[in-house]
């Protein structure tokens, strides 16, 4: 029989109602819970500042003199009940050339930050250190066409370079000035066996200038927000975030950030998906009974095996190509999720399809692989386990190919919870979709050897000289 009628043999035994059936609810829970609970993507980015801002034209410069850099941190732990005076490692307050006010546009800044001294930072993800020092420190961008220099001085007269960047496509005019921003300060409340949940409590950061000085601009400024700001009760009753100018002196009060992770954290793209694990159990189980029918030649195996893996990979394909778009995902972005998610979900169903073969018994199939990819990858995607255990269950198990949806990085400008259960996978997402393959490869193997072994027998017993 040739490969080709050998898998159109196998695709119609079985393509029976209740595989079909299980494989439909599959995609149901994904596109169900996908669309119910995702309420759109973030924007990928943070931008949420307090800037006092006027025009800019295509050559000119800022120049200030920070003299002071203070902030709050509101209901720090233990108690939740105080307020205390502190910046956070990465709150900034400085001197920024924006196009325009809207949130996500393009931008350059020189700021001084809570612990990591004097830093140039353009396009959310890059950022360049410059001197430890703390103020008072004077702080010079320099434009030229779409080039923007950010300089630093210790007394006004010897400026260094921290950096230089191209903001390709700046339009005539931009605006320029005096910002302030701080985000949320993180700690760790344990819970479960040992997980950990994150509490962000509000924090503000406040910079005081002097010696404010624009070359090229029109001279008019204006003062307000990008991004939401005043609406915590120590803003509305203590601070309000804003701007003070008097005898020459500015005071820029400023709450958010300005970086390469959104607001909602790393859960962009992969806060579609989770109706995932219901599909993955379901997945899991067919093809685990699918592979315990009956012993099998290497042929047939195979042919079983593309039959399980190509329909579990169009359910994926179908089920997630729809929630992922649906919840504002870019297109590549939605793309390469959509296929390395159903593409991990088919090698899943083929691994769970090998173990029902090597092990003849569905029911033991089913539990080993639940054991191997399910549980693993439902206990590290909330916070249950210690990270470090649940990272190290992402390395070692097949679990780890679904390190192929997430598409948040780490960033070391950026304080966050960098672990499974708040969407971090611990290798790269083809290094787990490799070991996921590995694992599929081994089982596969150890179900033909089974296959030949269980088919080798029947002869021996047949051969002359043979008992019974």
């Amino acid at each position: 029989m040739s490969s080709t009628e050998l898998l159109r043999r196998e695709w119609t035994a079985f393509r029976g109602p209740g595989r079909l059936i299980a494989l439909a609810v599959a995609a149901f829970s994904v596109i169900a819970l996908g669309l119910l609970f995702s309420g759109g993507t973030s924007s990928g980015v943070s931008d949420t500042f307090w800037f006092r801002h006027q025009d800019l034209g295509r050559d000119g410069s800022i120049t200030v003199r920070m003299t002071s850099m203070t902030g709050t941190i509101t209901y720090p732990p233990p108690g939740h009940d105080q307020i205390v005076a502190g910046l956070v490692p990465w709150a900034k307050t400085g001197i920024i050339v924006k196009d325009g006010l809207r949130q996500g546009s393009r931008y350059a800044a020189l700021a001084m930050t809570g612990e990591h001294g004097v830093r140039f930072q353009h396009d959310y993800v890059h950022d360049v250190a410059g001197s430890a020092g703390r103020t008072p420190r004077w702080l010079r961008l320099t434009r030229s066409g779409d080039t923007i220099t950010g300089s630093e001085s210790a007394d006004g007269e010897q400026w260094h370079v921290v950096g230089t960047a191209e903001l390709t496509g700046l339009p005539d005019t931009v605006q320029v000035g005096l910002f302030a921003t701080s985000p949320g300060d993180l700690t760790l409340r344990e819970t479960g066996l040992g997980g950990t949940i994150e509490q962000v409590r509000f924090t503000q950061a406040v910079g005081v200038f002097d010696n404010v000085s624009v070359l090229g601009g029109t001279g008019r400024w204006d003062s307000g927000s990008v991004g939401e700001m005043n609406h915590t009760d120590w803003e509305k009753f203590h601070n309000a975030s804003g701007v003070v100018e008097k005898d020459g002196v500015v005071t820029v009060s400023g709450t958010g950030d300005i970086g390469p992770i959104g607001e909602g954290g790393a859960r962009g793209v992969e806060k579609t998906l989770p109706g995932l694990v219901i599909a993955l159990i379901i997945v899991l189980v067919v093809a685990a009974r699918y592979g315990a029918r009956d012993a099998s030649s290497r042929q047939v195996i195979a042919a079983r095996a593309a039959v399980i893996g190509s329909a579990t990979f169009v359910t994926g394909l179908l089920a997630v190509g729809i929630v992922v778009p649906a919840g504002g995902a870019p297109l590549p972005t939605a793309v390469q999720v959509t296929v390395g998610v159903a593409a991990a979900l088919a090698l899943c169903a083929v691994l769970s399809y090998g173990l029902g073969v090597w092990l003849r018994r569905g029911w033991a199939a089913i539990l080993i692989g639940l054991a191997l990819v399910a549980v693993p990858y439902t206990a590290t995607a909330v916070p249950l386990l210690p990270d470090d255990v649940a990272e190290w269950l992402l390395r070692l198990t097949p679990a780890a190919g679904f390190a192929v949806k997430q598409t948040v990085v780490e960033y070391p400008q950026v304080t966050a919870h960098y672990a499974p259960s708040a969407g971090y996978f611990p290798l790269p997402g083809w290094a787990g979709f490799a070991l996921l393959c590995a694992y599929t490869a081994l089982v596969l193997w150890l179900a033909s050897s089974g296959s030949r072994e269980s088919a080798r027998r029947p002869l021996q017993g047949s051969l002359p000289g043979s008992s019974g």
